[in-house]
């Protein structure tokens, strides 16, 4: 008796554990022997030796005994049929789906169930569901949770260097890193991934351009403005050639923040215009909106000031990120927004957004959170409330000594310093700020700022 041509379906009882058991359990189910599955290039023994599990069988055997058995390939592998598999390739599409439009918490759950099955899929597709859940978690603002699991990714001895999945799986964990505060390892992590791919003998490629991108943002956050200038040099001439819309706004992004740093605020203004320009092309709604939100940054920075503009494009971008953003995006959106309004002179509105800018950080101590609090205590300061002010003014100071020098925490450290010189009159809380900001930026206190400070005392 044979069961060949006719497809069967298969529910939850007729799925044994293994390869071997499935053979075996079908093959009983449709009253044939061992022998009936044999061939003229299959021996019965053969055939014993698979269902015991002590052999594999190719593709081709394979597919011989699904054929007679009625089954398909797919579930003699692994024990869901074609329909089931079609199903999880939809679920993990529309996973991807919910990332791009920022249901970030239905992404993770979908991820999360497609790989409590993880057993009946391929490789491929686990990898894809793994960078989902990861970069659910991500955008979530888990960085403990994404971090293993991208760094599990990284080391399969499968994924190959220079293919998409490296790359994307590269980027994401030097900006995991990055944004948890570890910048040393996230440029580490960066730089062995550019060498890789320039050791492949390649020209600049799109890979180059987002993972160069990627750690010219971690060299900008440690301060090493030499390095990011000199990437971002050699990136723009490549990514106007080769890069996407996306891909060309990043490195011009973070050109920007460079040469805003190095105290060149026309050009960062320029570079960044030029950066929006770019994105606005794409599709790109988070990217779009965090340009747009460091455009109304330096718009704040400038000699000239326009905090109209500023306000009206930090609005715009918060309102993108409220739907495509995470926890991070947001804050930093609302204490750029409660700049803008202390420089319109609107306290109580500059009030709330840093308070919700800190109400969206949450617990878990970041540097982030200590940025909020000084502008909380300086608009407290402005609105000649000093108790309140000192009082946010001394949490920031004594939650900024838990970070590691970068920076972002020497900026933080010369804002404390301006506070209390400025609006504080306590000149030795000042130098030990600017003490600290010094030592943040790996050098030590001048005598010139010691007589600047001096000359501020008398």
């Amino acid at each position: 008796m044979s069961a060949e041509g006719v497809q069967v379906e298969h529910t939850e009882a007729d799925a044994p554990t293994g390869l071997g058991d499935r053979i075996r359990a079908l093959r009983a189910r449709h009253g044939l022997k061992q022998q009936d599955l044999a061939s003229q290039d299959v021996s019965i023994s053969y055939i014993s030796l698979i269902e015991s599990g002590k052999r594999t069988p190719s593709e081709p055997v394979l597919s011989t005994i699904a054929n007679k058995l009625g089954s398909s390939v797919e579930y003699l592998r692994t024990g869901r049929d074609a329909h089931e598999l079609g199903e999880t390739h939809i679920k993990v599409a529309f996973g991807e789906m919910a990332l791009r439009n920022g249901a970030n918490g239905e992404a993770l759950q979908t991820f999360s169930e497609v790989l409590a099955h993880r057993a009946a899929l391929d490789t491929s597709m686990i990898r894809r569901a793994l960078v989902g859940q990861a970069t659910a978690l991500e955008k979530l603002g888990r960085l403990e949770a994404a971090i293993p699991i991208l760094e599990d990714l990284f080391r399969e001895p499968s994924l190959a260097a220079g293919s998409d999945d490296w790359c994307r799986i590269a980027v994401a964990l030097c900006r995991c890193y990055r944004n948890s505060g570890d910048i040393t390892v996230s440029i580490e992590i960066g730089e062995r991934a550019l060498a890789e791919l320039d050791s492949l003998g390649l020209d600049v490629t799109m890979d180059h351009i987002q993972l160069g991108s990627s750690l010219m943002a971690s060299y900008y956050m440690r301060g090493d403005l030499t390095r990011a200038h000199l990437l971002g040099e050699r990136l723009i001439p490549a990514s106007e050639a080769e890069g996407s819309y996306a891909a060309r706004g990043a490195v011009y992004w973070n050109a920007g923040l460079v040469a805003n740093s190095r105290g060149k605020l026309p050009e960062a203004l320029a570079l960044v215009e030029r950066a929006l320009a770019m994105m606005a092309e794409g599709d790109n709604q988070r990217h779009v909106a965090q340009l747009k939100m460091n455009f109304g940054y330096l718009l704040l920075q400038s000699d000239l000031p326009d905090p109209d503009r500023a306000k009206e494009l930090l609005e715009a971008a918060q309102q993108s990120l409220a739907e495509v953003g995470n926890a991070d995006d947001l804050a930093r959106c609302e204490i750029s927004l409660a700049d803008a309004e202390k420089a319109l002179g609107h306290w109580d509105e500059a009030v709330a957004h840093a308070e919700r800018a800190l109400g969206l950080l949450g617990t878990e101590p970041r540097v982030l959170s200590t940025s909020a609090r000084a502008t909380l205590a300086e608009i407290y300061f402005l609105k000649q409330e000093p108790d309140r002010a000192l009082k946010y003014l001394k949490a920031a100071a004594r939650q900024l000594r838990h970070f590691p020098p970068s920076h972002e925490a020497t900026l933080n450290w010369r804002y404390i310093g301006d506070l209390w010189q400025r609006h504080g009159n306590d000149i030795h809380e000042a130098l030990k700020a600017y003490d600290m900001a010094l030592s943040s930026a790996g050098v030590a206190r001048t005598a010139h700022l010691q007589a600047t400070l001096a000359d501020d005392r008398r």
